[in-house]
């Protein structure tokens, strides 16, 4: 349908008239403005007519009081469509006010051009300023009566069309005016833009400012939204979520201008905010469809918390076919046991045995194949049926637990990730502890892996649920640490068992001293904190060597094994190319020693001593075993290599050395001494001659004895060497 337009000199009549009213036509699901006269423009304080025009065309209620919004919009959809009389009271706000409110009476009929064409006209009455007086309905006339019922019966549920808190339209009225407006902009050759709006951080935001000052911001934003793109072209779809269409052309820009002023609106307590870009261009999709994919692209930067926008493309199809497939599938594929538990060693970094292992699902598909935990993890975590996932993980490991016991070899913690939303769905603590109960399985033999960002969505509530599992005898790790901004802060207040380095501190590797200074400072804190450090992502033989150098605990990557099922693990046993089982009698000896950082003379001595200038260019140092009168170097830094090197032209030997082998040698008193500490666990400084002049100085101390094999762990750092020339 086409605007009606009067002939030039009724137009010209018509605006001049001082009686306030105006003349409107109902296009496309749409309310459009055919005349203003001039005393409507006075009534309202319009000084430009052209901007009359386009204000009552795309943002007609701007000054409208927010309360009164869904009311006059409501009753003005149904006079267009349902005929009858407009009559309403309403609060807008007064020209030249300091936030005063005039109570308009708007009155309308229709009519019936000489073409045939329905019109209405609706004239305005000023009503006075809004006072008590008057909205207490005190004036026995239709004026009170009507505003005292408006007032007493709200808007917000009693609408169907228009939502009571911003006044824009609800979805399926949005709907309808979305759909005719991209049929004129396809007939026009125009492309429409569906846009979905979502303000990140509302929760945290009423949580820190009230509920009723988000509603505030609500309303500001959807204030800023209609100057954008006029009042029928967005819709509320609930709670901070926004949807716009528009016909225009450079949303880019509109967006960039959009987000500079989202950082104004609501006196300065406002929210960044995303949006998900879709555009038709001659398609034939439903409007609900695009507004889905406008939202598709959206959630595809759900992880940024900065204002920024994301057009749909080809691919979030693909996306959007996979989440179907794993949301319809996801039940049987636990019946089925499609979804597979895979379990990645970590090796203990002083004996190179498997101490732990962590367990990780691998979904493959009959239909689709091997899906990437990628594909399937998040989707699971955004529709919170992760909880099913993670207990079915924890079940699974159980029995592996119980397979490998039954195989006679030695059985050692395994650890389950959980994500937020587990915590969401159930009492995921009880939950775990009620299966490994059932299972007879001791608790210590499972730990639990969370991620900082679990920790940090609501602090209070996870550190209780973190010392729950604690209280109960498992074990609580720390994923990804180092990941994100506030790991230290975390780790102030809530103690962890152990902390796995994100694996990007692996990939960053490159073997200079600003990688290895950060790593060695990460292990020294948690060592001081009393925290074991697992290493992921090592695939390197130099990331291996450095990490058990500086005292990392444990390590875990492809350089030792991939993430296999239960099933090759036994048959690598079968076929003797296992790594190995820890003995778990031997795991407080292990740790202890391979805690020590080589790096660090303090914590060999147990005592604080001057290093040499540069951070890696510290005393030699080493770690060695001692049983009965032989002892074996099995760590050592590279100073102690190159101190081995220059005084005795040898590099250290993982061979065993008897203090028989070495009577009248050099190394013979030194030997001698490792055996005594050994024996005795007295901390010594030995002073040996070397023959050529020069005299070593030595202290060592005991670190644990093997309860198993009886072994001694020594530490021995070189705190001097006396030269004949420095005697002179």
């Amino acid at each position: 349908m086409e605007k009606y337009r009067y002939k030039d000199e009724s137009m010209k009549s018509m605006e001049a008239c001082p009686i306030p009213f105006a003349v409107y036509q109902f296009i496309d699901k749409r309310v459009v403005t055919i005349v203003l006269t001039k005393g409507f423009l006075d009534l309202f304080g319009f000084t430009d007519k052209a901007e009359a025009y386009d204000l009552m065309d795309h943002n007609m209620y701007r000054d409208t009081h927010p309360d009164d919004l869904a009311e006059i919009s409501e009753e003005a959809i149904r006079f267009a469509t349902e005929g009858g009389v407009y009559d309403v009271i309403y609060r807008t706000l007064a020209p030249a006010s300091n936030g005063e409110y005039l109570l308009i009476h708007a009155r309308g009929e229709h009519f019936y051009t000489e073409t045939g064409v329905r019109l209405a006209v609706v004239w305005y009455t000023n009503e006075g300023v809004d006072s008590d007086e008057l909205r207490s309905g005190s004036r026995q006339d239709v004026l009170g009566h009507s505003f005292g019922r408006m007032l007493r019966e709200g808007s917000m549920v009693q609408r169907n069309n228009f939502d009571g808190l911003t006044g824009l339209p609800k979805m399926t009225y949005f709907f309808e005016l979305a759909e005719a407006g991209k049929n004129a902009n396809t007939e026009a050759g125009r492309p429409t833009s569906l846009l979905f709006f979502d303000l990140c951080g509302m929760r945290d935001f009423n949580r820190r400012y009230g509920f009723k000052e988000g509603d505030e911001l609500l309303r500001a934003f959807s204030r800023m939204l209609v100057r954008y793109f006029s009042n029928e072209n967005c819709c509320r779809i609930g709670q901070d979520h926004f949807i716009v269409y528009t016909g225009r052309t450079g949303i880019e820009k509109t967006l960039r201008d959009l987000f500079v002023e989202c950082k104004q609106i609501n006196a300065g307590k406002n929210l960044p905010v995303r949006v998900g870009v879709y555009t038709a261009r001659g398609d034939m999709i439903e409007t609900s469809e695009a507004c889905d994919r406008a939202k598709m692209a959206c959630e595809r930067i759900r992880n940024r918390f900065f204002s920024s926008y994301s057009f749909f493309d080809d691919s979030l199809l693909a996306e959007a076919a996979n989440r179907r497939h794993i949301l319809d599938n996801f039940d049987k594929a636990l019946e089925e046991e499609w979804i597979k538990v895979h379990y990645q060693p970590l090796i203990r970094a002083a004996n190179g045995r498997v101490c732990g292992e962590e367990a990780l699902a691998r979904w493959v598909d009959p239909v689709r194949g091997f899906l990437s935990p990628a594909d399937f993890i998040p989707i699971l975590e955004e529709s919170m049926l992760i909880y099913k996932l993670d207990l079915y993980v924890v079940k699974q490991t159980l029995k592996k637990m119980r397979r490998i016991g039954d195989a006679g070899l030695y059985v050692v913690p395994a650890s389950v990730n959980l994500s937020r939303a587990d915590f969401d769905s159930c009492d995921i603590v009880e939950e775990v502890r009620k299966l490994v109960d059932e299972a007879g399985i001791d608790h210590g033999l499972l730990n639990i892996e969370i991620t900082e960002s679990v920790i940090g969505s609501d602090f209070d509530y996870m550190k209780e649920q973190v010392e729950r599992f604690r209280r109960l005898g498992f074990g609580v790790w720390m994923d990804d640490f180092g990941s994100g901004y506030s790991s230290l802060d975390v780790l102030q207040s809530i103690h962890f068992d152990v902390i796995k380095f994100d694996m990007r501190f692996m990939q960053q590797f490159d073997g200079t001293d600003k990688s290895k200074i950060i790593l060695t400072e990460l292990t020294r804190m948690a060592t001081g904190l009393g925290i074991e450090t697992v290493a992921e992502g090592v695939e390197e033989p130099e990331q291996v060597e450095f990490l058990r150098d500086i005292g990392c605990t444990m390590l875990q990557g492809f350089y030792y094994c991939r993430a296999i099922p239960l099933e090759e693990i036994l048959k690598r046993y079968v076929r003797g190319v296992q790594i190995g089982f820890e003995n778990p009698a031997e795991t407080d000896y292990f740790t202890s020693i391979g805690a020590i950082n080589l790096y660090d003379p303090a914590a060999i001595v147990n005592e604080a001593m001057e290093g040499s200038g540069h951070y890696f260019d510290t005393m030699p140092a080493a770690i060695m075993e001692v049983k009965n009168d032989a002892a074996i170097i099995t760590r050592c830094n590279r100073t102690y290599r190159e101190f081995m090197r220059n005084e005795f032209g040898v590099a250290p030997s993982a061979v065993p050395t008897s203090k028989d082998d070495l009577v009248g040698a050099p190394g013979h008193d030194f030997l001698v001494a490792s055996i005594d500490c050994a024996n005795d666990g007295v901390k010594r400084i030995v002073d040996e001659s070397l023959g050529n002049g020069s005299t070593v100085h030595t202290l060592m101390r005991r670190i644990n004895v093997n309860p198993v094999t009886g072994v001694a762990a020594i530490a021995v750092v070189v705190i001097g060497i006396v030269r004949e020339e420095d005697r002179s």
